[in-house]
């Protein structure tokens, strides 16, 4: 190699190559996916099987709009509460920790020096790894939960993120069923395509998002959705025949 391409080399910034994850850990997408395919299928699934004990359309109507309402709220209650209680849980362990690294320093910094040693680091570097972690408490505190309870103290999923996600997607996919309605249709039809569309849109795009088949998930979501709305209907008109 020339002198020259030994300095054009030495003067080029070496590249790391690199990737970036998406977030995993946040408390919206899965209330929120979640949400839109319940809501579209619960809401279709009641109103086949209304519709199938041959009501009015205005009877559907309310069926869907009582239905979209009653599991949006419900959603989010389960969700706030669900998701508060794992907080709760996790900021009482994120107590113990922090009272034991302040009582017994020493032992909390053999133990995270033994993890160390335990996933293949030598024994006096993990010690000197760990002595020199435990010198901040706070950091102490964050890797202590992170290796010993699999949590991020500084990224805790928010309750009341998780209860709005959920509530204005279970209202968005369960608004579906009941749009043809509003818009003047009085048969179940257009509402039954519109919201088999909607849950291959869905599926479709939770595939995407994970990385997943496209086609696959959404044809899955589709035929799920389609199987819940064919067995209410026909559970409908045998309920309507006998009360008839």
């Amino acid at each position: 190699m020339t002198s020259t391409a030994v300095d054009n080399a030495a003067a080029t910034p070496y590249h790391v190559p690199h990737h970036v994850h998406r977030d995993v850990t946040g408390g919206w997408l899965r209330p929120a996916v979640f949400g839109a395919m319940d809501g579209l299928v619960s809401n279709l699934a009641l109103m086949t099987g209304v519709a199938g004990g041959d009501v009015s359309s205005r009877t559907l109507v309310v069926t869907g709009l009582a239905g979209l309402a009653a599991g949006a709220f419900s959603m989010a209650a389960g969700e706030y509460t669900s998701v508060a209680s794992q907080r709760e849980l996790v900021e009482a362990e994120l107590d113990i920790e922090r009272i034991e690294l302040r009582r017994h320093p020493e032992d909390e910094m053999r133990e995270l020096a033994e993890l160390y040693v335990a996933r293949g680091v030598e024994p006096e570097l993990a010690h000197e790894v760990a002595r020199q972690l435990s010198a901040d408490p706070e950091q102490a505190l964050e890797i202590h939960a992170r290796e010993e309870l699999g949590v991020d103290p500084t990224d805790l999923p928010s309750p009341v993120v998780a209860a709005g996600s959920s509530f204005v997607s279970f209202a968005l996919g369960a608004l579906l069923p009941v749009l043809p309605y509003l818009l003047g249709a009085d048969v179940l039809w257009p509402a039954v395509v519109l919201a088999l569309v909607g849950l291959f849109g869905c599926g479709a795009a939770v595939a995407r998002i994970t990385a997943r088949s496209w086609w696959y998930g959404g044809l899955r979501q589709l035929l799920l959705g389609a199987a819940a709305g064919g067995v209410t209907f026909v559970l409908g008109a045998l309920i309507g025949t006998a009360a008839g």
